[in-house]
């Protein structure tokens, strides 16, 4: 690599890219400034290495800043090399990966060095949804550069040593490193939700080489099919016992149990993850209500209510999901809302944009609901209501306004009051109402349901039902975007 020696950040692609697959892209690039002393300075490859490679034959494109050269700050002539990568890789719609170790703007540069970060934040803007943006954070990012990782669809950061803040934690009122320390991969991850993946060094580079293998390599060229080797009609017993951990039975069906989650840490009652059916990638977004090991302890449980940290999570996936042309499967498993004093500030604003979300997707959807389906809250889960092709039933799916018995409770308020055995009527009336009005059998007779299927017939019944979806192509009105 020319100018850019053996560094670290040399390092992180090699360990990254097909083996001997980079070519170095502007490695003879320096500083321009001769301001405060800057003549004096040595910047090779101004602190960023750039250039493009393949992951598993693929065509990506690869910038790794190089925290020994000035902390791996932003210079003019840095941000300009990262900008000229995007515009490479948006004539040849590839992936863009960041490797960050940044220190911030280069303050001997100022302006330009500003005008640099504005013109990547531009890059990035117009790559979204064109083409997938994935950025890992090694070492400092901070301040503008926190805001470039949010730009990307991805971002993965080490566990250790890494820091993503745009205030430090030392910087924030009443906080400290020791009391909040809000820049920890941690706190990113399972606080923030800015952070989709934890792990080392090594993990994180093995983690985005298979991320990079299922994803489409732009929104018109879908390179990520694969072969499958399972059995499209494979039978998922006791597929029953995952309706808790939404996890697992995602897994079950997918195909040889690939199963890659997104933000696992934050709002875990909600997952989002990629699975793998017939070959196809396929987004997945589910109801979680509880976690098991591998000893099958459960380790975590959760309300079976929507909240909206979950919300925003799920919406911000299906976005993406619909960018890029992927089919999204949902399984559902709600009661209503989180009720609390935090939720509530956000609840209605998240669950709108979720529900805003499906209904907006025109890829492929299909639902199977596993469990109960109450309220408006399951209507905002991929409901037929708001748009989804095709919908599910297990035997056992509650589907209604809400608890059977809870509205037995209300119905006949006055009868269960002047009753002599207010808990039989209230079985009986509950009964009669989950018949008539709360079973999978009745949502089915009125069309909200195609069919109720076995639990353990998911798996071929989902993938034939993506089969039989794969030509969909389904208008939307004309205009800029919504606004939801």
């Amino acid at each position: 690599m020319s100018n850019s020696a053996q560094t670290s950040a040399s390092s992180r692609i090699n360990m990254l890219l097909d083996e001997n697959s980079f070519v170095e892209v502007g490695a003879y690039v320096t500083a321009r400034s001769t301001d405060f002393n800057m003549t004096d300075k040595e910047t090779p490859a101004d602190g960023v290495v750039t250039g493009y490679g393949t992951i598993d034959g693929c065509l990506v494109y690869v910038y790794s800043q190089d925290a020994s050269v000035m902390g791996g700050s932003m210079g003019e002539m840095h941000a300009k090399k990262i900008s000229r990568i995007y515009a490479m890789a948006m004539k040849m719609g590839a992936p863009v990966i960041g490797l960050v170790d940044c220190a911030g703007l280069r303050l001997q540069e100022a302006t330009d060095a500003l005008h640099g970060f504005g013109e990547l934040y531009y890059n990035q803007t117009m790559a979204s949804g064109v083409i997938p943006q994935i950025s890992a954070v090694f070492g400092t990012c901070g301040g503008g550069m926190a805001v470039s990782s949010a730009l990307a669809d991805f971002t993965f950061m080490e566990e250790k040593k890494a820091r993503l803040f745009v205030n430090s934690p030392n910087a924030i009122d009443d906080n400290y490193v020791g009391k909040c320390d809000t820049a920890s991969a941690d706190y990113q991850s399972s606080m923030a939700g800015n952070v989709d993946f934890t792990g080392s060094e090594e993990e994180i580079l093995s983690q985005i080489r298979s991320l990079v293998t299922i994803l489409p390599a732009n929104n018109e060229d879908d390179l990520s099919y694969d072969q499958c080797d399972d059995d499209l009609n494979r039978v998922c017993a006791d597929l029953e016992n995952c309706v808790e951990d939404t996890g697992l039975a995602l897994s079950a069906i997918s195909d040889d149990n690939f199963f890659m989650e997104v933000k696992k840490a934050y709002a875990p009652s909600m997952v989002t993850a990629f699975i793998r059916l017939n070959g196809t990638t396929v987004g997945c977004v589910a109801n979680r209500r509880a976690v098991y090991g591998e000893d099958g302890e459960k380790t975590a449980e959760y309300e079976p209510v929507l909240n909206a940290k979950g919300c925003r999570k799920a919406a911000q996936f299906v976005d993406f999901c619909d960018a890029f042309n992927i089919p999204v499967l949902t399984l559902v498993n709600v009661t209503g809302y989180k009720a609390d004093k935090c939720n509530e500030k956000t609840m209605a604003k998240s669950a709108a944009r979720l529900t805003s979300a499906f209904a907006g997707a025109s890829v492929p959807k299909v639902t199977v609901i596993i469990g109960q389906a109450y309220g408006t809250a399951y209507l905002t889960m991929a409901s037929k209501s708001i748009g989804t092709d095709i919908v599910y039933a297990w035997p056992g799916a509650t589907i209604g306004m809400m608890d059977p018995q809870a509205a037995a409770k209300i119905m006949y308020a006055d009868e269960i009051r002047n009753s002599d055995n207010g808990a039989a009527l209230i079985s009986e009336k509950a009964a009669q109402y989950r018949e008539l009005q709360s079973s999978a059998l009745s949502a089915a007779k009125r069309g909200y349901v195609d069919d109720i299927i076995e639990a353990r017939d998911t798996r071929k019944r989902v993938i034939a039902a993506f089969e039989m979806l794969f030509t969909k192509r389904e208008d939307r009105p004309a205009r800029k975007h919504g606004t939801v």
